[in-house]
């Protein structure tokens, strides 16, 4: 069988050869010959079929931290992966070439990456797992569900950097295999969704309550100048966040023009203020997209004492106990899996 006949689940027929797709929230009507707002899905023969099974285009060992996560397994590195498509078209898309381009490929099978994970697992002992990334993962959802699954039984985590625009009852089957998600959660106002991401807030809301319940879960928010920077938002964004679990950490994003977007990048001034309201409400606040020692590293939300200190990408020192918590105070450090330091 091609790759690009590869039979797609979640929908359902639409009439005149014509389907649903109900993989997201965006519920496309596709007609024969033609693709979803992701390009990722098309009809063959009434019947829908995904287009980006096991074709990879980008493929790299990362540092955790990179994705970002700041507490879950930290210091290891993941297999990243991402192939093409995405079902939003940001205006400010960080990574357009693969999501809205026509990037080249090469056919990678789900038995061949876990493959490919375990011999680097096996070269550097603290390679964890498979993050699928770089572009949208929920709509290359038959092959995340498969390698997920396969890594699983290897004993292999996975990782999902998501924007969260997946439907319901895919996210429940896709969980159980799920070990940690970053999340875009890229404002707080419907109108940035409607304007600039082109989809809807609360399906994202949704998967973040939902997937906070199943496995680690961190934040990403973009800050964009004049769009999603007020600090009323970041009231609201972040006592939302603190409702669902105050230990989940919030990385903002310092945005830099790219793609359709020509505002100025995010002034540092800016990230400072929203970083300290965030921290009103969080334990954990981090700023990405640059790098000070401030907005990197990791503070016991008790007495204040630093316990991971990181650099521009990765974890540089530890000074947690060997049971994950504050060498000063006790209390537990609010990370997941083990710390991993040095070179493999």
């Amino acid at each position: 069988m091609a790759v690009e006949d590869f039979p797609a689940r979640y929908w359902e027929s639409a009439g005149g050869g014509a389907v649903r797709c109900k993989l997201c929230p965006n519920e496309c009507v596709i007609a024969p010959g033609k693709t979803g707002v992701c390009r990722a899905r098309a009809v063959r023969n009434g019947k829908l079929v995904s287009l980006t099974y096991g074709k990879v285009t980008s493929l790299a060992l990362d540092p955790v931290e990179k994705k970002p996560l700041y507490h879950f397994e930290p210091g290891s590195l993941l297999l990243s992966v991402g192939t093409f498509g995405c079902n939003f078209s940001c205006e400010f898309c960080q990574n357009y070439l693969i999501s809205q381009g026509n990037p080249g490929w090469e056919e990678v099978s789900p038995e061949e990456l876990v493959e490919v994970t375990l011999k680097q697992r096996k070269r550097y002992g603290k390679v964890t797992g498979i993050a699928y990334t770089y572009n949208e993962p929920t709509i290359w959802f038959e092959y995340v569900f498969e390698t997920s699954r396969l890594a699983k039984q290897a004993g292999l985590r996975n990782v999902l950097v998501t924007n969260g625009y997946i439907s319901p009852e895919p996210l429940e089957e896709l969980l159980p295999l799920i070990d940690a998600m970053n999340i875009d959660v890229k404002a707080w106002k419907g109108e940035f969704y409607r304007k600039l991401v082109h989809g809807r807030l609360q399906p994202v809301l949704n998967t973040v309550e939902r997937a906070a319940r199943s496995c680690h879960v961190e934040v990403t928010h973009l800050v964009i100048p004049g769009e999603n920077d007020s600090e009323d938002d970041m009231k609201e964004l972040s006592s939302w966040i603190a409702r669902i679990n105050p230990a989940m950490p919030l990385h903002l994003s310092r945005y830099f023009p790219h793609h359709r977007m020509t505002t100025p990048p995010t002034p540092l001034s800016t990230l400072e203020k929203l970083f300290r309201v965030a921290r009103e409400r969080l334990h954990y606040v981090y700023v990405g997209n640059m790098w000070r020692s401030e907005f990197s590293r990791t503070l016991c939300p008790r007495c204040g004492r630093v316990l991971l200190e990181r650099g521009p990408l990765e974890l540089e020192t530890s000074y947690l106990t060997p049971d994950k918590r504050c060498p000063e105070c006790g209390r537990p450090a609010d990370v997941v899996g083990e710390v991993h330091l040095g070179p493999g």
